[in-house]
């Protein structure tokens, strides 16, 4: 394999400044780090990560933190992490903490022990806990607000408003909202904003687990309310409560509507297609990856990003019907 050295006589250079070419780009003149990054590219070079993380006390890694790897959305995030930490020649490390906040502090400590920042997304252990740990080293969180730490969120609280007025326009006056965990952070703004249009009814059915079986298991209560529509935490939900009801009988968008949250995938193959507010997620991971890269080469106090979100009207809502 070629050795540093190679590099530096095939680029006609110092292996010192090879060494800068590749490592910190800026600090040599163009026309030597285009020789050296040419040199490097034909002769098929890798620098040895674990010697660079000793010359510069860096370790080459980003870690990203996320409740539930399994969660397509939380996998979308992921992508986005990945494609931006590639082009700054990061590995990312990811640990999964299960939607336990018990064992969510204890597995950031032991990943930002072998990270140069980390990227938490949708924390649900409490604000002082995060602050603890972005004492500790370079951190942006998504899907969370934490006043004076740099975040990306989403315009929740516009999805939910959105998801009103559609189904309001259609004459659905009682919904029913099944919403994910109480340590969810996003479950709480959009509870807040289940009051925003005006005329309709929402009956809170609960929280619930952010998964297939938690719609499973809501669909029941949701029925009992009454409510002709069902406005979903997340689509893994809504598609949990459609699994239901078509086992119970009950048609979607015939006799009830179901709309979801996040735009995952299974939510355009499904049948019917599940009417739900796209999120951005590949965007926010790699919007947070560029914070967390600008934290840590420029001490950037950070700031918060709300990313818009959208309503995607498809199949699984349908005027209100009309009494027999």
């Amino acid at each position: 394999m070629a050795t540093l050295r190679d590099v530096a006589i095939a680029a006609g250079v110092s292996p010192a400044t090879a060494s800068r070419a590749l490592s910190a780009p800026d600090s040599v003149s163009t026309a030597r780090r285009h020789r050296v990054i040419e040199a490097a590219e034909r002769l098929g070079y890798q620098p040895n990560r674990s010697a660079q993380a000793l010359a510069s006390g860096q370790s080459g890694h980003v870690g990203l933190v996320l409740p539930d790897l399994a969660n397509p959305s939380f996998a979308a995030i992921a992508k986005g992490v990945q494609a931006q930490a590639r082009g700054s020649r990061h590995s990312v490390l990811v640990a999964d903490t299960d939607e336990d906040p018990r064992a969510e502090l204890a597995i950031v400590r032991d990943l930002q022990a072998n990270v140069d920042g980390l990227v938490l997304c949708s924390p649900r252990m409490p604000e002082e806990q995060i602050r603890e740990c972005a004492a500790a080293g370079p951190l942006v969180l998504v899907n969370r607000e934490v006043d004076g730490l740099p975040s990306v969120t989403f315009d929740s609280a516009s999805g939910v408003t959105q998801a009103l007025q559609h189904l309001r326009a259609l004459g659905h006056r009682h919904i029913a909202y099944i919403g994910g965990p109480t340590s969810s952070w996003s479950d709480a703004h959009r509870r807040r904003a289940l009051g925003s249009v005006d005329g309709i009814e929402v009956t809170d059915v609960g929280s619930h687990r952010p998964i297939h079986q938690g719609g499973v298991a809501a669909a029941d209560l949701a029925l009992e309310t009454g409510a002709t529509a069902f406005l979903c935490y997340n689509d893994l939900i809504a598609l949990g409560v459609m699994f239901r009801l078509r086992a119970r009988g009950v048609r979607v968008p015939d006799d009830v509507s179901v709309v979801g949250f996040d735009d995952i995938g299974a939510a355009s193959y499904v049948s019917p297609l599940l009417t739900t507010v796209a999120i951005p997620l590949t965007r926010a991971g790699h919007e947070a990856t560029t914070m967390l890269e600008r934290l840590r080469l420029d001490g950037w106090d950070g700031h918060a990003v709300r990313l818009p979100v959208e309503l995607l009207v498809r199949e699984s809502t349908r005027p209100v019907p009309t009494p027999a």
